[in-house]
């Protein structure tokens, strides 16, 4: 049978789907190829030690579904699976069920002692690897591309390894680098986390997963190896070991996007720096934060205020470097013309 047409495209479309504080990110590029980063938690309302069940039930898988046919597609190019946390890696037991997945990237394994600090971790795992054994599996180290055809998206960390050099346009000198880096609240997996930079003509968006501690530090201090991005994903949810104010000064993100839950990520520390930090970027966050202290975006900037709806946040980037975010709680729209730098 013929591979089916794709209809054309001129922008990335970048989907950043509540899956309540894990990380579920659909990019579909112009060729209509669709990279997922992460798959959310398992089960019907997720948790760490929670297991995959039916699918028509399955509270993350669902809602990557119905991101996808918004999309307009019908599988899974490829699946980046940035580190192995069941909130993470969770949803694949489910969501090969619902849509055929092609190609999964990792970082290949997951430490025994990643169980020390989030239980479910192994057990997440061994069922993620027995999906990944039905496909193709790539292992890309920093500084590697991955395999998508008309944007190129750059491995910048991996397996607690970091880009040796910088990237095309980066380089610079950070102001502010600290004599340490911060350190990582989860010390095992989330330092291991494959990161990369997409880039679509003048047009830049990071992706680290909960990279954190010392492989974070090293792409920002003392010289930016990423170089500046017009969106990031912050790091962790946003928790509290990701505010610092340097490695925002190393990306100089145009707007910040928080993939946090009600009280999962969203962290005052971290929301309180891109309060500092604003109207230079702009914070989007999934939920608002019902932390103790929390600055929050304004409403119009947050998909969710609370847990009764699941509405996505979606940036529709152009070649030029202009791009647009849209709340889908409320429709609003706001768009960011291009950039020279």
């Amino acid at each position: 049978m013929a591979a089916p047409i794709r209809a054309a495209r001129t922008t990335v479309d970048i989907y950043f789907i509540d899956v309540e504080g894990g990380q579920s990110t659909l990019i579909v590029t112009p060729r209509g190829e669709s990279l997922l980063v992460d798959t959310g938690f398992p089960g019907p309302g997720g948790g760490f030690e929670a297991v995959p069940g039916d699918p028509a039930k399955a509270r993350d898988a669902q809602r990557i579904l119905a991101a996808a046919r918004a999309a307009g597609v019908s599988r899974i190019d490829y699946l980046l699976t940035t580190h192995f946390h069941a909130d993470h890696d969770g949803g694949v037991v489910e969501l090969a069920q619902l849509m055929p997945i092609g190609t999964f990237i990792d970082h290949g394994r997951v430490l025994p002692a990643a169980e020390e600090t989030s239980r479910g971790t192994l057990a997440a795992f061994d069922r993620y690897a027995a999906v990944r054994a039905k496909g193709r599996h790539l292992e890309p180290a920093p500084g590697e591309r991955l395999p998508l055809e008309d944007v190129e998206a750059i491995v910048v960390s991996a397996a607690g390894s970091t880009l040796a050099r910088p990237l095309a346009g980066a380089g610079e000198p950070t102001a502010g680098c600290s004599a340490v880096a911060p350190p990582a609240q989860e010390p095992h997996e989330n330092p291991r986390s494959t990161g990369f930079r997409l880039q679509f003509g003048r047009f830049r968006f990071l992706d680290v997963g909960d990279l954190t501690g010392a492989p974070l530090y090293a792409l920002a201090c003392p010289k930016s190896l990423v170089g500046p991005v017009d969106v990031y994903l912050v790091a962790h949810h946003g928790g509290a070991d990701v505010g610092d104010p340097a490695l925002f000064a190393a990306l100089g993100p145009r707007a910040a996007i928080v993939n946090n839950g009600p009280t999962k990520g969203g962290a005052p520390e971290a929301l309180a720096t891109l309060r500092a930090l604003a109207p230079r970027v702009d914070a989007w966050q999934l939920h608002r934060s019902q932390n103790a202290g929390a600055q929050n975006a304004a409403d119009d900037r947050i998909a969710n205020l609370d847990t009764s709806t699941a509405h996505w946040l979606k940036l529709t980037a152009r070649a030029d470097g202009s791009f647009t975010i849209a709340n889908g709680r409320t429709g609003a729209e706001k768009r960011y013309d291009a950039q020279r730098r």
